[in-house]
C-alpha cells in the first residue's frame, strides 16, 4: 500500500469518523443527557454546599457535547483508518468493507466493552472527587491491558492456523483472551463509589446510554469507513458503475 493510498484512507477514516460522531450525538443527547440531568439534580439535592457554575449547563449538553463528541470522532477515526492500513491482507481474506467492519467490531470490543465492564461508566455524583486520579489510571490501564491482551491473541491465532486450522486457532486464541482478562479483573483493585441511595435503575439507564453511544460511534464508523474504503480499493469501472455494457472496439 503506497503513501497516496495510506493518505487517502486517513482522509476517508477523518471522515467517516466525522459522520459516525454526528450519530453518536444523536444519540448522547437523546439518551445521554436526561440521565446527567437526573443525577446533577440527585447531587444537588443531597448537597448542603452550592458551587458557582464555571460553564452553564446547557452550554455542556450542546456546543460543549458537540465539540467533545465530534473532535473524538475525527480523531479515532483517523487512527482506526492507519490501524485499517496494517491490518488490512494481514488479518485473513477478507474484503475492504468486511476488514473495517472486523476491526471496528474487534476495537469497540478491546478498547471499550472489556475495560467498560471492569470499571463502568458512572454519572455525575458518583464517585469521590479525591479518587479521580486513580480511577482514571486504573481505568486506561484496563484499556491498555485489554489493547494489547488482544493483538497478542491475533498473533497467536495465526501462529496456531497453521497446525489448527482457522476454526479452532480462533477458539483457542479468543479462549486465551478470555482467560488473561479474567485474570486482570481478579487483580486489578475493585472501585466501589456509589452513594448511598443514588437510583439503581438511574445508574443502570446511565451505563446503558454509555455503551450506547460508542456502540454507534463504532458500530457507524465501520460500515461508513468500509464502504469509503471499498471504493477507494476496489473501485469499479465506469461501465459497470452506470449499468450499461461498453461495446467491445472493432
Amino acid at each position: 500500500m503506497n503513501s497516496a493510498t495510506v493518505r487517502n484512507l486517513l482522509v476517508r477514516g477523518m471522515l467517516a469518523g466525522l459522520a459516525a460522531g454526528v450519530l453518536a450525538l444523536v444519540v448522547a443527547y437523546l439518551l445521554g443527557e436526561p440521565n446527567v440531568d437526573k443525577a446533577i439534580g440527585f447531587e444537588e439535592s443531597h448537597s448542603h454546599e452550592h458551587e458557582m457554575e464555571v460553564v452553564s449547563r446547557s452550554l455542556q449538553s450542546t456546543a460543549g457535547l458537540a465539540t467533545g463528541v465530534l473532535v473524538y470522532g475525527v480523531a479515532f477515526g483517523g487512527i482506526a483508518a492507519l490501524a485499517y492500513c496494517f491490518a488490512l491482507g494481514r488479518v485473513g481474506r477478507f474484503s475492504p468493507r468486511a476488514t473495517a467492519l472486523l476491526l471496528s467490531g474487534c476495537a469497540l470490543l478491546a478498547v471499550y466493552v472489556v475495560p467498560f465492564l471492569k470499571y463502568p461508566a458512572n454519572p455525575p455524583s458518583v464517585g469521590d472527587p479525591d479518587t479521580i486520579g486513580k480511577r482514571t489510571t486504573l481505568y486506561f490501564l484496563m484499556m491498555v491491558l485489554s489493547v494489547l491482551l488482544a493483538i497478542a491473541a491475533t498473533l497467536l491465532g495465526k501462529r496456531l492456523a497453521p497446525g489448527l486450522g482457522t476454526w479452532w486457532a480462533t477458539v483457542v486464541a479468543v479462549a486465551a483472551f478470555a482467560v488473561a482478562i479474567g485474570l486482570a479483573y481478579a487483580f486489578l483493585p475493585v472501585v466501589n463509589e456509589v452513594p448511598e441511595h443514588f437510583p439503581a435503575a438511574l445508574l443502570w439507564r446511565f451505563r446503558l446510554s454509555a455503551l450506547a453511544i460508542q456502540a454507534v460511534l463504532w458500530g457507524g464508523f465501520g460500515l461508513l469507513f468500509g464502504e469509503l474504503a471499498e471504493r477507494q480499493l476496489n473501485p469499479k469501472p465506469a461501465g459497470a458503475a452506470s449499468g450499461r455494457t461498453v461495446p467491445a472496439a472493432h
